[in-house]
């Protein structure tokens, strides 16, 4: 365990301050997967689905996704807007100016590319590429976000021996993780 994570700082200066910043990288790693990115044609994928059931703004289409995937994936403002765009210049979707807000629904053309397999929605069983997958990894990485969290508040405001205590027991966790990939 000692050698894998002095890169990480854990072999030098005070260990709880080692340990607070080997986390803090970790747990900056793991804020980057957690809403991690999906394919181009998922977010396209995801924007017809939507539409396909009402009429929804922008920021309801990001939400509704992130809501929708387990909050493993929301996807950007930069990528929903251009896709927004492309499905309009398509003749897919049309936007309605009401309230100060535009809000997208499905042409007649939106309809029958639904119908016709488009636009299933990447968060369903067995819909989307790697769907199934994508939600595990998210799960995964909103669990070592958590851990990162713990053990970088032990870090900042722990003793001596429960910084100890708390490296022990990421070395146990870290030889637990590679017994399961062993099992496989």
């Amino acid at each position: 365990m000692h050698q894998s994570f002095n890169s990480f700082g854990f072999g030098s200066g005070s260990a709880g301050e080692s340990l607070w910043e080997a986390m803090d990288q970790l747990r900056s790693g793991f804020e980057k997967r957690a809403g991690s990115r999906m394919a181009r044609g998922d977010v396209r994928a995801a924007v017809l689905a939507l539409l396909a059931e009402e009429p929804m703004h922008g920021y309801q289409i990001i939400r509704e996704i992130e809501q929708r995937s387990g909050g493993s994936w929301k996807p950007s403002a930069g990528s929903v807007y251009p896709t927004l765009q492309l499905l309009a210049d398509e003749g897919l979707i049309r936007a309605e100016e009401s309230q100060g807000r535009k809000t997208y629904s499905l042409t007649e053309a939106g309809r029958d590319a639904i119908a016709e397999g488009e636009g299933k929605a990447p968060w369903a069983a067995g819909g989307g590429s790697g769907s199934e997958s994508h939600s595990r990894r998210g799960a995964l990485a909103q669990a070592g976000f958590e851990l990162a969290q713990a053990a970088a508040q032990v870090g900042r405001s722990g003793s001596q021996e429960q910084v100890q205590a708390a490296v022990d027991t990421l070395d146990e966790a870290r030889r637990e993780l590679y017994r399961i990939l062993a099992q496989a």
